[in-house]
């Protein structure tokens, strides 16, 4: 399948992190002759085309998160007329924690042609260069802003065997480590990407205790962390019916508090909860 072809069809191009030297030969030339460039920030695609030396000479339109739901019907439209449109995000590969998902379903319903363009993607560039083990990981995404929340979703990484990948603010980026160093302990090893691929490219290797010492006086630049997998650990039963009983004193609901400390130790919450009862 040809992704310039102009036979009607939704290419997903990924771009480079920040180095434009990065972008493949098919992105120039999907660039170059697209019908339609939908683009989450047509400001950088224009920068990104000049120093790629590429004149679009197809209508460029802006498809950000706010849009996106709006755009989608043109562009299937489009497609379905026999147009090339080609998605580009700010950097890395469209879909992934960017715009791109809901067209992408929206043309498989209309039975429409789908390709990619393969190229950079922050989530296995800061993973290769993590120094964390790569045969199985997980990408989580955006970790939740709200500290409740947050926490919540650490508890659910506990016990994670795979290593796992996810992107955060430079702004929350303290807060979400002490939540980890609190929630997942200060051994865990892990490693923050900042900047990936550009000028002041770093990656800081550690405990989850040393990183977020680290971060406490604020980092810049975009943000990915990588959250080495847990280490299996005995499980003491009798501690954990305490932590639960101790909760449960306090006023706290006795099943909400078994499934949270179930999840956090890795037990099954029957277990856990039964012990409870007994005890």
């Amino acid at each position: 399948m040809n992704p310039v072809s102009g036979s009607g069809l939704l290419v997903l191009a990924a771009t480079p992190l920040g180095d434009s030297r990065d972008a493949s030969p098919r992105l120039v030339e999907a660039l170059a002759s697209a019908d339609v460039i939908a683009a989450e920030d047509t400001r950088r695609l224009r920068a990104l085309a000049a120093a790629l030396g590429v004149s679009p000479k197809g209508r460029v339109v802006s498809f950000y998160d706010s849009v996106e739901t709006s755009r989608i019907p043109a562009l299937v439209s489009a497609i379905a007329a026999g147009s090339t449109v080609v998605l580009v995000t700010d950097a890395g590969m469209p879909s992934v924690s960017d715009p791109g998902y809901r067209l992408v379903t929206a043309c498989i319903a209309d039975e429409l042609p789908v390709t990619c363009l393969p190229g950079p993607s922050a989530v296995t560039t800061a993973l290769a260069v993590s120094g964390l083990p790569c045969d199985r990981f997980c990408f989580e995404g955006f970790a939740p802003r709200k500290g409740g929340e947050r926490q919540r979703w650490l508890r659910s990484l506990a016990t994670e065997s795979r290593t796992t990948v996810f992107f955060e603010s430079p702004h929350r980026l303290s807060a979400t480590l002490a939540d980890a160093v609190s929630v997942l302990g200060a051994d865990r090893p892990a490693a923050v990407c900042r900047e990936l691929t550009k000028t002041y490219e770093e990656v800081k290797r550690g405990s989850l205790g040393e990183l977020a010492e680290w971060a406490v006086d604020g980092v810049k630049g975009e943000i990915t962390v990588v959250l080495g997998p847990a280490v299996p650990r005995a499980v003491d039963l009798p501690s954990l019916v305490e932590r639960v009983r101790v909760r449960v004193d306090a006023g706290e609901r006795l099943k909400t508090v078994v499934a949270e400390i179930a999840e956090a130790a890795g037990v099954s919450k029957k277990e856990l909860y039964d012990a409870a009862i007994k005890g």
